[in-house]
């Protein structure tokens, strides 16, 4: 069975067979890391990992530094996910949740829920991937003169870029949640999503890391542009109002795969999209 087991408190490891490595290090708010690709032996993830919860945001206000700073607790579950809950806090309004789970071998699915104790605007959630050395290329699925697909995160965008889904997802981008300390960032707006896709690839072995999420879950794919060295993705996921007592969800995919072509990454977004209804 595909599963995470335990390896600590409040830390889980992983073999599946394609992907090894741990999630929680040390038992931290983290996502995963020392993750191994082992049909190649290459490791996958550095600095804070893959698919950690990052900034969390409403309107024109963020909490904290990072999730991964708050204190939380995580427990293994029967079919071997894991559970993950980050409680109300005084300078936090709501209730975080999160359940990583093992879909196939090389991929993994998360799911954010929030739980909102008063009303809250424009509510996000930053889930964060940073990828080795070697993870040089960058694509998103845009429309771009009046052509669609995965286009490179090329430098004359910016440094740092965001594809948002439409206008709404541009204001939320630009309310000044980002201008806060420490690590302000000034995003620069590219192109419009058509899909909330994002590649990065390694071109040394032909490896490549695909994001995706459900349409109505994700605003916006973030990225440095591609050869930065920072290596980073980003989803940008809710981008809605909560009101008090209402409960929220949020869905994101992260699949390992060598010579992944355009049109194999288009079905396994398809795929994902059937499996989620």
């Amino acid at each position: 069975m595909l599963a995470f087991s335990a390896a600590g408190t409040n830390e889980f490891a992983f073999d599946t067979g394609v992907l090894k490595g741990k999630l929680r290090a040390g038992g931290k708010s983290t996502g995963l890391s020392s993750v191994v690709h082992l049909p190649t032996g290459m490791t996958l993830d550095r600095s804070m990992g893959l698919f950690g919860h990052y900034r969390v945001f409403s309107g024109n206000k963020r909490y904290g530094t990072a999730a991964w700073d708050w204190p939380s607790d995580a427990k293994l579950r029967q079919d071997g996910s894991v559970e993950v809950r980050w409680p109300l806090a005084e300078d936090r309004p709501f209730e975080l949740r999160a359940v990583y789970r093992w879909a196939a071998p090389n991929t993994l699915d998360l799911e954010t829920s929030v739980q909102a104790k008063t009303n809250i605007a424009k509510f996000e959630s930053f889930l964060a991937s940073y990828f080795a050395e070697g993870f040089t290329n960058s694509c998103v699925y845009v429309r771009s003169n009046s052509q669609q697909g995965l286009e490179a995160a090329d430098r004359s965008y910016g440094i740092w870029q965001a594809f948002p889904r439409d206008d709404q997802a541009v204001e939320i981008i630009k309310d000044g949640r980002w201008k806060y300390l420490p690590n302000p960032v000034d995003w620069a707006i590219g192109p419009r999503l058509v899909k909330p896709l994002g590649v990065r690839r390694c071109p040394e072995n032909s490896l490549s890391a695909v994001l995706m999420s459900p349409p109505q879950d994700c605003f916006a794919v973030l990225t440095p542009f591609e050869t930065e060295l920072h290596r980073s993705m980003y989803l940008s996921l809710f981008g809605k109002d909560l009101k008090a007592g209402e409960t929220a969800r949020a869905r994101a995919r992260l699949v390992i795969g060598t010579k992944l072509a355009g049109e194999t990454i288009d079905r396994l977004y398809q795929d994902y999209l059937r499996q989620d209804q």
